[in-house]
Parts: C-alpha cells; structure tokens; sequence
C-alpha cells in the first residue's frame, strides 16, 4: 500500500522540498498552507495522482480536522508521518516587536503544532509505525536574542516532541523533531527586523562551512526521510548535524554559550 505524508507549509522551502522528494520516492503528498498560489504550482508538479492540496490556517483547530479528514479520505485512511512545518519569523530586540505579531509567532509556531498533534492523532494511531515530525530550530538549542520569541516557540517544540515521543509510545507513533540552522528558504529571508537598525541578515553573515553555513531545503528532507526509515528512534535531528554541538556545550556550561552568543551580536 502507497505511504502517505502530510505535510503544512507545503507551498514553498523546507515543506515543498519534502513533498517533492517523498513524491519522487513514490510517497502520497498532502499539501497544506496558506499559500494558495504556491500549492497549485505543487499540485501541477506532483500531479493529481500523486497529491491533495487544501487551504490551512493552523491556527484553526476545525480547519486543521477538516483537512485531515480530507486527507485520510484521499490516502485510504492512511497517515504514515504528519509534518508540522508551518511556520513563521519576526526579529529585533524583544521590546521592538510588536505585541501582535509577537503573539502570532506563538499561535502558528506553537498552537499550530499542538492542533498538528490533536488533528492527525487518530489517522496516526491508525497507520503502524507512524511518525509525527515537528519542524523545531537551532534557536530551540539556546534562546536566541533578537529571535526571542520565536526562540522561545522553538523551544516548546522541542520539549513537546521530547513529552510526546515517550507518551505516543503506547500508541505505536515515533516522534521526532528537526533543529535546522540557516536554511536557505522565503521565511529566513523575509524575516522582519523590527529593530530597523540595519543589523546584518544572517544569510549576509553564513560561513561557507561548518554548522552555521547556508544549506538547501532538501536537507531537511532528507532528515525526514531518513528519520521514517532509521532502525533505532531518533529524537533530534540536527541540519547540519553540528548544530547539536550547542545543545551539548548548553549541557557543560550555559554560561558559556551566552557569552559565545553575546560577542557575535550586532550592537
């Protein structure tokens, strides 16, 4: 029986790269996003065959079941890994963001992978060997300054993977997350700085090499896929794998990667 994913903010970057290479690997793709423009071009690329696409706002609850439901009619009932990619960025220092756009960092980077897990659990349960996956950060590894909320929606990313993957044991789901650095996608280089101080975007500063490079969206795809098919469960999958390098220095001294973090600030 064909597998089936599931994927939210399939329109474009790291959720268009997974959809296109699970497709290519003979996957069923649902695509969901906000981007109705974005999710025609994908439907057109993977064919009908191949994919369903719907409109979705995570941030609504009923509209997440609805597209659920639509999926698992589309894919015989079947949902073998759910995605939670959608998300969104706002930068500068803390008091500079808005309250608004602060609060809706947390609605669709937070509340949006909590109604990813409410909505898809059933079809989850369903699917043997299913896999909830949660598009965390490198900013989940330490609370990043002038990312703080977003940071800090990150980080509740990443501690709810680490809750669900031993709780969903009892139901037959392995639950993992993804920690990518610079990825080269609309949502890092549309990132308002709120600030308005000219600090240099990351992409202006990304090394050529090592954790902090720029990396293609594919990565993580391939994150993905290899986290569906490793023999042993995996909780955190660092792109590049040196990012991990921060969690396990956070681990010996916090006090450290502060200050490394403080020295590399614009200002």
């Amino acid at each position: 029986m064909t597998k089936a994913i599931f994927i939210t903010g399939a329109a474009s970057g790291m959720g268009r790269a997974a959809a296109t290479l699970f497709a290519d690997r003979g996957w069923f793709v649902g695509g969901y996003d906000l981007n109705e423009e974005g999710l025609a071009s994908l439907r057109a690329e993977l064919g009908d065959n191949h994919c369903v696409t719907g409109l979705l706002d995570v941030t609504d609850k009923d509209g997440f079941d609805s597209a659920v439901a639509d999926f698992g009619a589309a894919s015989g009932g079947r949902m073998d890994i759910l995605f939670n990619n959608a998300g969104i960025g706002e930068s500068g220092w803390f008091e500079d963001v808005p309250h608004d756009r602060a609060m809706r960092l947390v609605d669709i980077n937070l509340k949006g992978v909590l109604n990813g897990a409410y909505s898809g659990l059933e079809l989850l349960k369903a699917t043997p060997g299913s896999l909830l996956f949660n598009n965390a950060s490198s900013s989940a590894t330490y609370g990043m300054p002038r990312l703080a909320v977003y940071s800090a929606t990150k980080h509740g990313v990443k501690g709810l993977t680490e809750a669900l993957a031993i709780e969903w044991g009892r139901h037959d789901i392995r639950v993992s997350d993804a920690l990518p650095g610079l990825i080269n996608t609309p949502l890092l280089q549309n990132t308002p700085n709120h600030s308005g101080d000219g600090a240099p975007r990351p992409t202006d500063q990304a090394p050529k090499s090592g954790p902090f490079r720029l990396i293609e969206p594919v990565e993580v795809a391939e994150a993905l896929w290899a986290c569906y098919h490793a023999p042993k469960p995996k909780l955190h999958w660092y792109v590049p794998k040196g990012i991990g390098m921060i969690d396990k220095m956070k681990a010996i001294s916090a006090d450290f990667v502060r200050r490394r973090i403080e020295k590399m600030l614009p200002g």
